[in-house]
């Protein structure tokens, strides 16, 4: 197993109208580029966005949908890792990604 990446595909619409995209999400997208050796260390799952989102729920349950999430194999300790009740996982969302990424992958941080 592998630590399991899900992000939000662009371009989608919702009641306040659209297209959109996620920006929590764009910002991993970004560093994937930066960092292309990421898309071999890391299982990479993009979602269309409506709700509800089965390959989340089934990773971590469904009080966890928000994209991006980054799923944690549990090779590597993380103690900020959230946990799901619903399945155990240990888990990161949105800007708490990256500093793992850095930390367990090797990649750079953002500059202060």
């Amino acid at each position: 197993m592998t630590d399991h990446l899900l992000l939000l595909n662009p371009d989608w619409h919702d009641d306040q109208g659209g297209p959109w995209f996620c920006p929590a999400g764009s910002v991993i997208e970004g560093v994937l580029a930066f960092y292309p050796k990421l898309k071999d260390q890391l299982q990479i799952t993009r979602l269309d966005h409506p709700r509800p989102r089965p390959a989340v729920i089934e990773l971590v349950g469904e009080e966890h949908q928000s994209c991006p999430i980054l799923v944690l194999d549990g090779a590597f300790d993380w103690p900020e890792a959230g946990t799901s009740a619903a399945t155990g996982r240990r888990f990161l969302q949105d800007g708490a990604i990256i500093p793992y990424l850095a930390a367990r992958y090797g990649i750079g941080l953002p500059h202060p």
